[in-house]
């Protein structure tokens, strides 16, 4: 294996590590809801903290990475990221599990610029090369609750710190991985105007997205385990929901080699509409077969987003990493509380019913995109 194969390699094993810890947020708040008595407010606080600071703090390590190389963020995002996870069960203080979470969220944020840079790098400007490190992100998302449930189902909250060895041994093997990288190696010289009116419309897009997804991803193990039975049940979603998107990463990944990345985005979110609708409607287990088809839409156009954003701003690829990995996803996730708002005054049902705008929102500014001037592919 040559030596931009195994970076290649590593790095799509590596988000998989690191967004598995994002994964696991959504998986960690059922065990909480039921050890903690927390309300929906509550769990959704959970959520604002995995957001909140990374929202804040991620494009800025995107400006960072633009000006200097900095190809140890990325073990050390990723080992920061379990640490997170794994501190969050201990003790019963509300704020300490917050501060917790919180700190995964910064991992995450010094994570994805600088390897989103490396892998645009190493893959060669390839859409399928940036799908498969995107798939990394997906299916380390779809592992995360298959990781938390049996852990903590097995053990409580007090088992948590076990959830922290992967970042730790990926961590480990990253270093070693990226241990040649240095600046020329890393970053390659990039010409052209930066778009700033469509990587702004972009951004329209990727927090509207961000805002289902993490509604959904917050609140679907609860809503599926009232519909088909039980905190399994509801893991079993949360795994189908990040497990097809994986798929749906790779598929938006050919599919834009055939038709263009633009018409890609625009039939996703044009079909995710009666997807998600279909989840808070169908009756029980049949819940199922939209939770697989809302993961398919919403996950097709995942890294077609990121590698728009950088050819609208050529000349600020860790920047716009950080925007389209970082802030307009993570400030999805502040919609969380709103969500559970919601519910708590109506019912669950309606506050994934008011979901439904969001896609809507999503397919009315793709309709302004356009390819790139420049355009690497």
């Amino acid at each position: 294996m040559n030596t931009s194969r195994w970076r290649m390699t590593v790095l799509v094993a590596g988000h998989a590590v690191d967004d598995l810890y994002q994964g696991a947020v959504p998986a960690v708040v059922p065990f909480l809801v039921a050890e903690r008595s927390y309300s929906y407010l509550a769990a959704a606080g959970i959520t604002v903290a995995a957001t909140l600071l990374s929202s804040v703090v991620q494009p800025l390590f995107g400006v960072l990475t633009d000006r200097r190389p900095l190809p140890w963020l990325v073990p050390a995002g990723m080992t920061v990221a379990g640490a997170g996870i794994g501190l969050c069960g201990l003790g019963d203080s509300y704020l300490l599990t917050w501060l917790a979470i919180a700190l995964s969220g910064l991992g995450v944020a010094a994570y994805h610029p600088e390897a989103a840079r490396l892998a645009r790098r190493v893959a060669r400007d390839g859409h399928v090369g940036m799908s498969w490190f995107a798939v990394g992100g997906n299916a380390g998302f779809a592992l995360g609750p298959v990781l938390v449930t049996p852990v903590l189902a097995l053990g409580g909250l007090g088992a948590s710190p076990l959830l922290m060895i992967p970042a730790l041994m990926g961590g480990v093997v990253t270093l070693v991985a990226m241990r040649g990288v240095r600046g020329a190696d890393a970053v390659e010289a990039r010409v052209g105007q930066d778009d700033w009116r469509q990587f702004g419309r972009l951004t329209v897009v990727v927090i509207a997205r961000s805002m289902v997804t993490f509604g959904l991803s917050t609140f679907l193990a609860l809503w599926v385990a009232q519909r088909a039975g039980g905190l399994i049940a509801g893991s079993v979603a949360l795994v189908l929901l990040f497990g097809i998107g994986a798929l749906g990463t790779l598929l938006g990944g050919v599919l834009a080699g055939r038709w263009g990345r633009i018409r890609v985005v625009r039939v996703s979110y044009a079909l995710a509409v009666p997807s998600v609708a279909g989840i808070a409607i169908a009756p029980g287990p049949a819940v199922y077969l939209f939770v697989a088809l809302a993961a398919l839409t919403l996950y097709a156009p995942f890294s077609l987003h990121t590698t728009l954003g950088q050819d609208y701003l050529p000349n600020r690829l860790g920047t716009a990493s950080g925007m389209t990995l970082g802030l307009a996803v993570s400030v999805g996730g502040l919609a969380a509380p709103v969500v559970g708002a919601l519910a708590s005054a109506t019912t669950l049902q309606w506050a994934l019913l008011s979901l439904l705008v969001l896609p809507v929102v999503a397919w009315v500014a793709a309709r302004g995109l356009a390819e790139p001037a420049r355009c690497a592919f």
